[in-house]
């Protein structure tokens, strides 16, 4: 059904996506329409599939960042704290960020620096987007994101506690022990990984309140790879 959510704005792309079923929270849907996706995608923005960005990076399908969203869902709340790694050109780096407001905050990582700057420049297109950049509600970092990242830019007593919800948006090799160690408990990540078949697949990773951790394998996808950044 997702090649039939196409739509000649970014509220009909959603709506479709909704209607075909690809979307089935309000909350998400509310979200995904706040942040006009034009602003992210440099061709076919309301076009229901992946786009390239550049640096050998996409943009995910619109239906990919739904599902994601989705999956993240239980742990995004007002004052959450949110790692996106791989974050492009910092589209669903913004959703997140509607689904956590107010109060929360969203690291967006790239290991590319024009990558960093594209969604510093994106996210600048809209009056909502520049608040949250201003509040550092949401901000854009150069890092290796295999890593994770210790945010040591935060409010509050949650300042460098780890992350209720991390989205990994490139193909891993595994499931890095780093972005598991960094998750609170409880919390979620969600991580495409590349298995030694060469196929790739969707995890999601819960640490429970007791520090267990259940991994659950969900669907196959395609992603470019998690990597260092290129050489110059």
């Amino acid at each position: 059904m997702a090649w039939r959510s196409t739509g000649k704005s970014n509220d009909e792309l959603i709506e479709n996506l909704f209607r075909n079923g690809l979307i089935t929270s309000e909350r998400v849907k509310e979200a995904m329409k706040g942040v006009d996706r034009a602003h992210y995608s440099p061709t076919r923005p309301y076009e229901d599939s992946p786009q390239s960005i550049g640096h050998s990076a996409t943009i995910s399908a619109p239906h990919m960042h739904a599902n994601a969203a989705e999956s993240l869902l239980p742990f995004l709340h007002p004052g959450s704290r949110v790692l996106d790694i791989g974050s492009g050109s910092g589209y669903l780096t913004h959703v997140l960020a509607e689904l956590i407001k107010p109060g929360g905050r969203v690291i967006g990582v790239e290991h590319i620096q024009a990558l960093v700057d594209m969604g510093q420049r994106n996210a600048g297109k809209s009056a909502e987007g520049r608040g949250l950049l201003s509040s550092g509600s949401m901000e854009f970092v150069l890092g290796d994101g295999r890593k994770g990242w210790a945010d040591e830019g935060g409010d509050g007593e949650d300042a460098g506690r780890g992350w209720d919800a991390i989205h990994v948006g490139a193909a891993a090799a595994g499931v890095h022990q780093a972005l598991v160690d960094q998750l609170k408990s409880p919390g979620r990540l969600f991580i495409p990984v590349e298995e030694e078949d060469g196929l790739q697949y969707i995890y999601t990773v819960d640490k429970k309140e007791d520090g267990s951790v259940e991994k659950q394998k969900l669907y196959g996808v395609r992603y470019v790879p998690l990597t260092d950044a290129p050489r110059q």
